[in-house]
Order: structure tokens, then C-alpha cells, then sequence
């Protein structure tokens, strides 16, 4: 975080010290919610919550040098005291992003968030000192942990925001305004939340009208290719700048096709020019999120080369997010297994089917969270899809919605061994130990409650020892 004092930050954020010998000592560290992450010059935030109370770390994160505590009561070391934490770090994460000359893009959508983001990161710090949101710490406490991270360094502060309901995007625009706003697109993930997709679209497209007007340099960046995100341009004053594969886009993809090996290359067209990318990444949903990224990249100055180079040497960055590793016996492991929606199902399973050309291919589902009344349709649907993807097996895992996705499977044609249901991640560890050969590629994907990433890494921890070359 930039340097401030204790003083000044009791000030913003309406705190009494507590505790305090020196006001005027600043916190030079980071802000951190985390008791562990707690070190010289930081600043502990102190949450309650269901299990832990953060207050009761007070005098350890002290000793480990942080210079107070954000509490919301006494807590018998350096501490400002705030009637809401929560209220308090927003305020501040407010008055570090104003005195910033960064320039802040935010996004949001209800696929791929994390990744694009990922994305835009690594291309905006080939050109400068960029900060960005680690994982998918959207929300009101994770977005302005984020925005503290930054110095005075920073020239591009990069922040995915969630939402769950109407208001959310608009409370987290109002802690950190944006100058360019990006929705990748409005899909069913927390469709059971919202109620409807059109809901969805009116909370994701709180991001544009937050945005500046044009002439103040606001830009909105919008999926040409998703109608309910398209029609979002009548709702900003800002500059619209549309991207995807439609020929309308002023950032488009031609071209567009798979390798060998699953990853998507095409050929990126913007205003200034064009130049061919092969990404590194894997699945052909990236070359929408590439897209974005590209259309952000070149409104803020960089040429379709740079941008080109830099969407062709990114990697993932966050964990359990199509994250491919072959083991030394030549089984793949695809642990795409953070969360699941529809619509990244769908894109997990086209991606498989890419990668196993000439191999046997498993996919290992389980149950994807919050689609209230289209659960059942959504969950068959994508049992279906296998089917006619030709994945080779079908593991569901779980309960009733993985009981509907082998159903699914079943009722395209899926007959005797090809489809199967366990009931956890335990049983489908035992049967894929025993059944994987050399050669197969596993899938691994489910929303994050199911905790299928046990499965991906029990199977490479199996493929070191050796235990399933066969």
C-alpha cells in the first residue's frame, strides 16, 4: 500500500485509535485479513467470522510486525477502532485508489472472469508495473485488499468483480471507480441467485454505467457476440468498444481453429492492425477471453504486435483452472476443477475432445451449484454434450445432480461402461486408479463445493508413484 499514517488512515475510514503511542507512524506494509500474512509495516484487518475471529490475533500479528489492527473493538494493542471492518477497509481501499495515478479496468461476467483477467494482467505489465486481483478475490473484501496492494509504482490496477445480486457491482464501482469497464457475458452461473438471465445482465451492466463519459476517457468493452452484453452500450456514457468473432467487432478474431494439442490460434484484427496468436492456453472459450484482453490492451496504447506477443506467451495464473499435466506413465490430467457453470462445462468438454484426438478420453463431472430451477435441464444437458463429443467415459460424482448428468448420457446413447455414477471423489480416485491406462486424458471439473481438485491430485500424486502405468 502507499505510505500513510495511522492518524490519517483513522481519518478516512472514521476510526478512533486505540493503543496507539505514535499516530504519525505509517503503515508502509501490506493490508492483509490473514493473521499469517501479517509482517513488518502491515496493517491486520480483523474480521469475525463463523469460526474465527480475527480480533482474538491481535497481539500476534503485532508481534510479527504489523503496526495496528483494523478492529472493530479494543483489542489491548495498536489499534483503530471502526464500527463496521468491512465499511472501513472499502473507505480506505477508496482513498488509496484516488490518490493513485493508476489506471483502473474492471470486469466482470459470468464466465471466464478469472482467466481474462489473468490474461489482461500479463499483457498490461509488458508495458507497465500492473497489480491485479489474485484468484478470484472479487467480492467487497477480496476487491479492496486487491486495491491496497497497490504503490506508487502501479500503472495499471486490474479487478475482477462478482456479484450476486442487483447492487453489488454498483457498491464495488463506488469503492474503486473504474475508467475501463469490460463484461465478458451474461450466462446462467448463480442463475437460481438472480432469478433470470435478464437480471444477471442488469447487475453485471452496473460495471458501464459506472463508467466516465467518453470525453473524460471512460471505455466500455463489450462481447459483440452476447446480445444481452451488446445491448449494455446503451447504458454508458463511456466510449463502446465491441470484441469477438462477429464482424462488427472492432476487436475480432479470424481464423480461428485448435492445434493438436487443444489450443486455440487465430489471427486478432484490431483498429491499428492485426497479428497471428497461438496461445499457450487451452481450449478454444480462450480466444473469447484473449479477445477482451486484446480489446483493453489496445485502447490503453499497445499495438496489435505487443499485444499479439504477450497473448501468446500467457499462462495461468490461478489454480485449478484448466490446469493440464501429463504423468510420467503419459495419462493428462485436466484440473479444471475451481467451479462450473453450463457454459463453462460445455467449453471444459469441447477442450477435452480436442486434446484427445487418438486417445481415450474420461471426463469427471460433478454437480454444478445455484441454478435453482434449471438444474436438472442444465445437468442432463451436459451429460448429453459427452455423448456427442465421443468422451470416451463419463465419471458423475455426488448426488442428484450427478445422477442427472449420467441420465443425460444415458438418454443420447450412452450404454453399458462408458457412463458412470459414484457417489464422492473417493470412489471415483478407487475406479480411475484401476482403470486409467497410458495414453488417456482425465478431466476433472465441478463446482467448487464438490472439491473434485482431491481427485486430480490424487491421481498425480498415484501417476509419480507409479501405481496406474499399465
Amino acid at each position: 500500500m502507499i505510505a500513510l499514517s495511522l492518524a490519517e488512515i483513522a481519518a478516512v475510514v472514521g476510526g478512533q485509535t486505540h493503543d496507539i503511542p505514535d499516530p504519525s507512524v505509517q503503515v508502509t506494509g501490506e493490508v492483509v485479513r490473514d493473521s499469517r500474512e501479517a509482517g513488518p509495516g502491515s496493517l491486520f484487518a480483523a474480521f469475525v467470522g463463523e469460526r474465527v475471529d480475527g480480533h482474538d490475533f491481535a497481539a500476534q500479528v503485532v508481534e510479527q510486525g504489523a503496526v495496528a489492527v483494523l478492529a472493530s473493538r479494543p483489542v489491548g494493542v495498536p489499534a483503530i477502532v471502526v464500527d463496521d471492518v468491512q465499511t472501513a477497509l472499502g473507505a480506505l481501499a477508496r482513498h488509496v485508489v484516488r490518490r493513485l495515478g493508476a489506471t483502473l479496468v474492471a470486469l466482470t461476467g459470468s464466465a471466464g472472469k478469472t482467466s481474462t483477467k489473468d490474461l489482461i494482467a500479463q499483457v498490461l505489465r509488458t508495458k507497465a508495473p500492473t497489480v491485479f486481483t489474485p484468484g478470484s478475490l472479487n467480492n467487497e473484501i477480496g476487491l479492496p485488499l486487491t486495491a491496497l496492494s497497490a504503490t506508487e509504482e502501479t500503472k495499471f490496477l486490474v479487478l475482477e468483480m462478482g456479484a450476486r445480486g442487483i447492487g453489488h457491482i454498483r457498491y464495488l464501482t463506488d469503492l474503486t471507480p473504474p475508467k475501463i469497464g469490460l463484461v465478458l457475458n451474461v450466462g446462467t452461473a448463480h442463475i437460481g441467485e438472480f432469478g433470470g438471465r435478464e437480471q444477471i445482465a442488469q447487475a453485471k451492466g452496473e460495471l458501464v454505467e459506472a463508467l466516465p463519459a467518453a470525453e473524460d476517457g471512460g471505455a466500455a468493452i463489450l462481447n459483440a457476440d452476447d446480445p444481452l452484453v451488446r445491448a449494455m452500450a446503451s447504458r454508458t456514457k463511456a466510449k463502446v468498444v465491441l470484441f469477438g468473432e462477429s464482424a462488427e467487432a472492432d476487436v475480432r478474431a479470424e481464423n480461428v481453429r485448435l492445434t493438436d494439442t487443444g489450443q486455440p490460434a487465430f489471427s486478432l484484427h484490431t483498429p491499428s492492425g492485426a497479428s497471428d496468436v497461438t496461445m499457450r492456453l487451452y481450449g478454444e472459450h480462450h480466444v473469447s477471453n484473449a479477445l477482451a484482453a486484446a480489446a483493453v490492451a489496445h485502447e490503453l496504447g499497445m499495438s496489435a504486435e505487443e499485444i499479439a506477443l504477450a497473448l501468446s506467451e500467457a499462462g495461468s495464473l490461478s489454480r485449478w483452472r484448466m490446469e493440464v499435466t501429463e504423468r510420467p506413465d503419459g495419462v493428462t490430467i485436466v484440473n479444471d476443477a475451481y467451479n462450473a457453470n453450463p457454459e463453462s462445462m460445455r467449453a471444459a468438454l469441447r477442450a477435452l475432445a480436442a486434446m484427445g484426438q487418438g486417445r481415450r478420453t474420461w471426463a469427471v463431472l460433478g454437480k454444478m451449484a445455484e441454478l435453482g430451477d434449471e438444474a436438472l435441464a442444465e445437468h442432463d444437458a451436459v451429460g448429453r454434450l459427452a455423448v456427442r463429443l465421443n468422451v470416451g467415459k463419463l465419471v458423475a460424482v455426488g448426488g442428484v445432480e450427478a445422477s442427472w448428468l449420467q441420465l443425460g448420457a444415458y438418454n443420447e446413447g450412452s450404454w453399458g461402461e462408458e457412463s458412470v455414477h459414484v457417489s464422492d471423489a473417493q470412489a471415483a480416485i478407487d475406479l480411475l486408479r484401476s482403470k486409467l491406462r497410458p495414453g488417456d486424458v482425465v478431466l476433472v471439473k465441478a463446482s467448487r463445493s464438490v472439491g473434485l481438485e482431491s481427485v486430480a491430485q490424487a491421481l498425480l500424486e498415484s501417476g509419480a508413484e507409479g501405481v496406474d502405468a499399465r
